[in-house]
């Protein structure tokens, strides 16, 4: 019987009723509830022992400066020591899926951050990077095994972008950061066979 307390995640953890200030009005508040008889893997941003390699992207310099700073922050902050954090700089958000999985092939990280921003123009541009984007990145947690977390942005406009960036929705690099070492803790409980808590 798994008699585990609920851990405080600031980003997962929200009381039913409570708005969180990570969350935007379209988000259903409260969290997951697991039957107390049933065993659980849950995981929790811990940092410590763990190495983090982070694919970031040079393109939208100033909001993806503003991500890579709160991720930085993030993983400290949560026990990663600032010399186990390498960062791969890439072109655009489309390299960032290549990044991401030459990182992860290393096997040398406990999780990996994808990071960057792509804002709406007036072409079609924004779809096709953006969804390959997306998928490119979970592609290369998938067949390394390495959670790859997903920090792209995919803005309508350089305002939202900066908003999610360090503005009053909170720092989506650190929500990234935070959300990568949960699911590497959750992953090497699942693997030892070790309930969380």
């Amino acid at each position: 019987m798994n008699t585990e307390e609920p851990h405080s995640d600031p980003v997962a953890n929200v009381d039913a009723g409570q708005a969180s200030p990570l969350l935007s009005p379209e988000h259903a508040p409260g969290e997951l509830r697991i039957p107390g008889d049933l065993r659980s893997f849950s995981g929790t941003p811990n940092g410590a022992r763990r190495s983090v390699g982070i694919a970031v992207s040079r393109f939208n310099g100033d909001v993806t400066s503003l991500l890579l700073e709160g991720a930085i922050e993030g993983l400290e902050s949560a026990g990663v020591a600032r010399g186990a954090i390498d960062i791969l700089p890439v072109p655009g958000a489309f390299e960032i899926p290549l990044a991401a999985m030459a990182l992860a092939r290393t096997k040398r990280y406990g999780c990996v951050l994808a990071i960057g921003c792509v804002i709406r123009g007036e072409t079609p541009h924004f779809d096709y990077i953006s969804s390959e984007a997306a998928s490119g990145v979970q592609v290369a947690g998938l067949e390394t095994g390495v959670p790859v977390a997903f920090g792209v942005l995919t803005c309508n406009s350089l305002e939202q972008a900066m908003a999610r960036a360090g503005g009053p929705q909170g720092n989506k690099g650190r929500e990234t950061a935070l959300g990568g070492l949960e699911m590497a803790d959750a992953l090497a409980r699942l693997r030892a066979g070790v309930n969380a808590r």
